[in-house]
């Protein structure tokens, strides 16, 4: 086994022109990479993980998601408003019910694309 003290410097100093124009070019506004780690952001967060998972499943109602949580519909309620404000679920009323669901399939793939990747790492994948 090699040491491993420096692997994460480079050995010769040497910046690549081609490689730092192409990513000049190439890549997204500030304005986008702040908005995108908040989105991230909210993964981050076990319950609203849990929320958005179980809605992966399922469409669920308030009720439903509070008990599967063993949380007040309070709190509950407050984990969705956060992520409806983010537009990753949306809602549907039903009388005196509220529906929740994922708001688009994209969401459900960085989701399961994430698990994957967790998965396949624990597996040695």
């Amino acid at each position: 086994m090699g040491n491993d003290a420096n692997i994460d410097i480079c050995g010769d100093y040497a910046v690549h022109e081609d490689t730092l124009e192409n990513i000049r070019t190439n890549m997204v506004k500030d304005q986008a990479v702040n908005d995108l780690a908040e989105f991230f952001r909210l993964f981050g967060d076990a319950t609203r993980l849990k929320i958005l998972h179980a809605l992966s499943i399922s469409e669920m109602c308030v009720c439903d998601i509070s008990e599967f949580l063993g949380m007040s519909q309070s709190a509950v309620s407050h984990q969705l408003k956060v992520l409806r404000q983010c537009r990753l679920v949306k809602y549907r009323r039903e009388g005196r019910n509220v529906f929740y669901s994922l708001d688009d399939e994209h969401i459900q793939q960085i989701i399961y694309t994430g698990l994957e990747h967790m998965l396949e790492k624990q597996t040695g994948g």
